[in-house]
């Protein structure tokens, strides 16, 4: 079976929604019998996001295999059924660590080793290896990050030059650009486009296609306009317009101006009829709500929008699935307690969420929404460091353990109830690494993730170093805590909470990962569920 390859590039300026493009497309695609696979080109010179300052980068986006990657793989679980592993994301630092421990290797013969060919030749093997990492693809879609003109592309951009003049029937080039309209002239520009297109030309890089972000409809002289300069047919420039209420409009936005059917005639496939009729069900239920809730965020990242992308998402998936319209307050951890009160700063949600994080700014901030949550019968949720910020509250409040710490911000706490496996004395030769990856979880049952999972085997993904010390366990059972999940044939805490509570549960995992619209994660749902009884509960 002959592969074909989408290659997605951007220009004009940066942030113009490649990643929810690509997704869009494969969304599409696949709708209509396709069977894709996705990988995103990153041009920076870490190996991985992994280390990457959230500010900087958003949020670290994990696979079962344990990559930690770019977060629009995100995008792509989100909108598809894709494969997703560490074969789906490549960066510039990966491509050169491998070619650069090659030479030292001798595998190049004492040859001069340069970008090309031993770099870009680098770049296509793992468009191959993506391409092959399952029997069934017949289309991959390689989204280039950064922008044209980049010149840390430059390699991306060339690799899939030659990748396409070797395989000139099996590959199309989609260009996504920017047409701005100047408020004081009163007039779309289309300059930038043809300057982004004749800079991907220079390259060697011809578009077929012409995805344009705007904020109205372009009129057809416009899109004339554009084919004219750039050199694609009429029917090739594509508006994308600014959505109006959300991001999963637009594959249907995409569907209706024919782009599906565009690209199954340029890549001669088999495209069987589109059935959007779930996605459309899906935004109704979005634009006609019957009711709202209210959670509140308590994190170290609100301040940047992508750091808890997968989060927000899920969010919204489960409130779409209730039926309700989703408002979510963004509140800073170490600013919480600013007011003296951290009822005063963040009261008003039927509900919390702590994300995941690292190290210790705005702990207490977190610590003090946990104990808040749980005085006041509040649905909380927390994901992994949320879940320790739950243990370390217990800990202290519950059990008297007026210094209860995680070693992460304190190593020498007197009661370490979070520390790295190392640390704990039962457990040897474990600790010091992080714990990435799918893990499978047994749960307890009667519990609420039993119930919200409905099965008693789970599979979840990590991130995290720190993990509950099983030395206190006993402590915090007596008190009420109940561990419900534990690392299948171990005894590891993956899930805890306490049933004496509407709903208060943390997790070492992070499920946010693992949400769709259409299929939203189950204990997202319960959490969405729990906060809108209390919202009922309070109003009356």
């Amino acid at each position: 079976m002959t592969i074909r390859y989408i290659f997605v590039t951007g220009g004009v300026v940066s942030s113009l929604g490649k990643g929810l493009t690509a997704a869009a497309i494969g969304h599409l695609l696949e709708n209509r019998g396709v069977k894709i696979a996705f990988l995103k080109l990153d041009p920076y010179l870490n190996v991985d996001p992994g280390t990457m300052n959230p500010f900087q980068h958003g949020e670290v986006y994990v696979t079962d295999d344990g990559a930690e990657t770019d977060l629009d793989l995100g995008h792509y679980y989100r909108y598809t059924h894709s494969p997703l592993s560490r074969a789906s994301n490549a960066t510039s630092g990966q491509i050169y660590d491998t070619v650069i421990k090659k030479e030292r290797k001798g595998d190049y013969l004492g040859k001069t080793v340069q970008v090309i060919p031993h770099v870009t030749d680098e770049i296509k093997q793992r468009i191959l290896a993506c391409a092959h990492q399952d029997p069934a693809t017949q289309v991959v879609i390689v989204e280039i990050g950064g922008t044209i003109g980049d010149i840390e592309s430059l390699p991306f951009l060339e690799a899939i030059r030659q990748f396409r003049h070797e395989r000139p029937k099996e590959c199309l080039n989609i260009h996504l650009t920017y047409v701005p309209y100047l408020k004081a002239a009163g007039e779309v520009k289309t300059k930038p486009t043809q300057h982004s297109v004749q800079a991907l030309r220079a390259i060697g890089i011809i578009p077929d296609m012409i995805l344009c972000r705007c904020e109205e409809p372009l009129s057809q002289e416009i899109k004339a306009k554009i084919s004219l300069f750039c050199n694609v047919r009429e029917e090739a420039v594509i508006d994308e317009k600014d959505v109006a209420h959300s991001i999963y409009e637009v594959p249907l936005e995409l569907h209706r101006q024919g782009l599906d059917t565009m690209i199954g005639k340029m890549l001669d496939l088999q495209l069987r009829s589109a059935n959007l009729s779930s996605w459309e069900k899906m935004l109704h239920t979005i634009l006609h709500p019957k009711g709202q809730v209210i959670i509140g965020i308590v994190g170290k990242y609100i301040d940047h929008q992508d750091a808890y992308k997968s989060v927000f998402e899920a969010l919204h998936h489960a409130a779409i699935h209730a039926g309700v319209e989703l408002e979510i307050r963004k509140f800073e951890s170490d600013r919480v307690l600013e007011n003296g009160s951290v009822e005063q700063t963040i009261c008003g949600c039927d509900g919390y969420l702590v994300p995941g994080g690292f190290g210790e700014r705005g702990w207490e901030g977190k610590i003090q929404t946990a104990r808040y949550c749980r005085q006041n019968l509040i649905p909380y949720f927390g994901l992994c460091l949320g879940m320790q910020i739950m243990i370390v509250e217990f800990a202290r409040h519950v059990l008297g353990l007026k210094n209860a710490h995680s070693t992460e911000v304190d190593p020498n706490t007197q009661d370490p109830v979070i520390s790295m496996l190392s640390e704990q004395k039962q457990i040897q030769n474990l600790g010091g690494s992080m714990r990435l990856g799918a893990y499978p979880c047994e749960l307890k049952q009667g519990s609420l993730a039993y119930k919200a999972y409905g099965r008693s085997l789970i599979s979840e993904r990590h991130r995290h170093r720190y993990e509950f010390n099983n030395q206190y366990k006993s402590a915090f059972e007596e008190k009420g805590m109940v561990f419900s999940g534990k690392l299948e044939h171990g005894e590891l805490c993956e899930i805890a909470e306490i049933p004496t509570h509407p709903w208060m549960l943390g997790v070492q995992f992070h499920p946010e990962f693992k949400s769709k619209p259409l299929e939203p994660h189950p204990l997202f749902r319960e959490f969405i569920q729990a906060a809108i009884l209390a919202r009922a509960q309070n109003l009356v």
